[in-house]
């Protein structure tokens, strides 16, 4: 049975929604079309995101008028749903760090570092690997280049395949360390143990018993960081590229 803290809601249905693409432009604020459309449905059902960033990142685009963004969904999942908030107070976590352990963690790093190095491409920023708390990202261009730099380096990997051949190395290279790589975003790509994709967030709505769980994500295909919660069989998936996409199935949905 769904929990009180949901009575209000004449849908006993969950939403979550992957942030990059289906709420927001990549690591841009929410249009304020969105932030109406998540108020209206959460009038009638319950609402959550389900990012791979930081907490940090996420609230970065979807904090609105100086609310948290924690507070302006039921469920907040960071990091896959390795930092989870319930009605804005935290759940259990995990970390990345004490599953893979120092002696594989340095190991892998310092092959991915040297990989870049080596990496012929256009241009090159900073921040290479950013170590989350469930997972590590990483980044052939650096997590420091501009909205413009993200977009030619998208364009460039469409046709290079600069990602997808980083992945192939590291599986080859790092078959028995448990590993998922998952290409999202436009920059990037995240390491984390199999089985902390997105589907882990659901491990945190189990006890609810929804009549429905919608997931909304643009990377849906496989390989792409929303595919393993897109097809899963507790959810009912959507692809959404745009907010606006987002915004038109959400009117079919709950009218």
């Amino acid at each position: 049975m769904v929990s009180s803290d949901f009575a209000d809601r004449p849908h006993k249905k969950l939403v979550l929604f992957d942030v990059d693409g289906p709420l927001t432009p990549a690591r841009q604020a929410a249009h304020p079309d969105m932030i109406n459309a998540l108020r209206e449905l959460r009038k009638k059902a319950v609402i959550g995101f389900v990012g791979g960033s930081d907490l940090v990142k996420i609230s970065e685009q979807l904090s609105v008028a100086g609310s948290k963004a924690i507070d302006n969904f039921d469920y907040a999942f960071a990091e896959n749903g390795l930092i989870a908030y319930k009605m804005g107070k935290p759940l259990a976590s995990q970390s990345f760090i004490k599953l893979l352990g120092e002696e594989k963690y340095k190991p892998l790093v310092n092959f991915i570092l040297h990989y870049i190095a080596d990496l012929d491409i256009p241009i090159k920023r900073g921040t290479f690997v950013e170590f989350r708390n469930g997972m590590i990202n990483v980044s052939p261009i650096g997590r420091n280049a501009t909205i413009a730099e993200r977009h030619e380096f998208e364009a460039y990997d469409k046709v290079h395949g600069v990602r997808a051949a980083f992945v192939k190395v590291l599986k080859e290279k790092f078959p028995d360390y448990g590993l998922t790589f998952s290409i999202g975003g436009q920059i990037s790509f995240d390491v984390f143990p199999t089985g902390w994709d997105k589907t882990y967030c659901l491990r945190h709505v189990e006890d609810e018993d929804f009549e429905e769980i919608h997931f909304f994500g643009d990377k849906t295909h496989p390989g792409g960081n929303d595919y393993e919660i897109f097809l899963d069989e507790r959810t009912i998936g959507h692809t959404a590229q745009t907010y606006q996409d987002t915004i038109d199935v959400l009117k079919k949905l709950f009218p």
